[in-house]
């Protein structure tokens, strides 16, 4: 069976009428498709994961884990981050993954980093730019700048950001990749920082790597719907400034990641990663507003640019995302009705400016 067979089969799965515990949803987000699991019998290991503490990365790692067991392979996972909240590496121990804590900030860890033949590469800095940006510079370039090395024998999947790209009208659809980045603010310009220093030591090293371009991913307890949800949910107007938006549910954009693995190259292969559909802030909202059963409202008109990408080419690589919009607006309207936990930590995906 084709990759794309496989994916378009997940898409007739029956879906949750309703996620209601935090359980349900992690068992959920790391739930490995059938195009995954046939993948990871390609990966000879290990595999490491860095960055791995951060909003993605747990769930990524455990489906990682999940899909080796369905596949009957003996994958190593190793997942690496500074687990700045302990749960999080608690979590991965018990599911099986392997932990290990690192400040990649400091370069005389290099010697404790594993080695690997596939590497997951989820390290960023954005939000506190703004007051500090010489500390998101560091995250974003140095890091990377030591850790490229280190794994030039190996296969990587780098995550980049769309914010990237320049805002664009909402009618042409989204950047593609082909696009000149045309960063604003100094995190998107830290961002182009990284991902020149993970080409170069692809071009000079011959590094593997697909930099994937990702904006925005969501699930139940933060991501730019959640933010809208909560916004109708408290009675908040919304603003309309920022009128449009991507995303994509963060199981199927984990799932994504994995499988770009097959897409590495050198020179680095590059790809926007989100939801087919270029979707209205307004349009979202109301429908928002009438699975919670609020009235809406709404401040400001919408820019005729926004923020948007064309995530075409990865899809017709790996296949679409099978998780259908309706479906994620319904989970996470009953989610916050409900009082599920969030995470508090809003996308700012409104902001226009680059300040973060």
């Amino acid at each position: 069976m084709s990759i794309m067979a496989m994916t378009d089969s997940i898409s007739h799965m029956d879906l949750p009428e309703s996620i209601d515990s935090e359980s349900a949803l992690d068992e959920y987000l790391t739930r490995p498709s059938p195009a995954l699991v046939e993948h990871i019998r390609t990966l000879k290991g290990p595999l490491v994961i860095l960055g791995a503490g951060g909003k993605m990365g747990p769930t990524l790692a455990v489906l990682a884990r999940r899909a080796a067991q369905q596949a009957g392979c003996r994958l190593e996972v190793c997942a690496i981050s500074r687990f700045s909240q302990p749960a999080a590496r608690d979590w991965l121990d018990q599911h099986d993954v392997q932990t290990l804590s690192v400040d990649l900030l400091d370069e005389g860890s290099k010697p404790l980093l594993p080695d690997a033949s596939d590497v997951i590469y989820l390290v960023g800095g954005k939000f506190g730019t703004a007051d500090n940006p010489a500390r998101t510079w560091a995250v974003n370039t140095a890091i990377p700048a030591w850790v490229a090395p280190r794994y030039a024998a190996a296969r990587m999947v780098a995550l980049s950001t769309g914010n990237v790209y320049p805002l664009t009208p909402a009618e042409r659809g989204g950047s593609i990749e082909q696009d000149p980045v045309a960063p604003v603010g100094e995190y998107a310009a830290s961002c182009v920082g990284r991902e020149r220093i993970f080409e170069f030591h692809s071009r000079e090293r011959g590094l593997a790597v697909a930099l994937i371009r990702l904006n925005y991913a969501v699930e139940l307890r933060y991501g730019v719907l959640v933010d809208l949800a909560a916004q109708v949910l408290a009675g908040r107007p919304v603003d309309l400034r920022m009128g449009h938006f991507n995303c994509i549910w963060q199981g199927d954009a984990n799932d994504m990641i994995l499988r770009a693995l097959s897409l590495t190259a050198s020179p680095p292969s590059i790809y926007n990663l989100t939801g087919p559909a270029t979707l209205s802030v307004r349009e979202i909202a109301t429908r928002l507003g009438q699975l919670l059963e609020r009235p809406v409202e709404f401040l400001h008109q919408e820019s005729a640019t926004a923020l948007l990408s064309n995530a075409a080419a990865i899809s017709h690589a790996l296949g679409p995302p099978p998780t259908p919009l309706e479906a994620v607006l319904r989970w996470i309207a009953r989610w916050l009705a409900r009082g599920g936990r969030r995470w508090n930590k809003p996308t700012h995906f409104e902001v226009r400016d680059g300040r973060f």
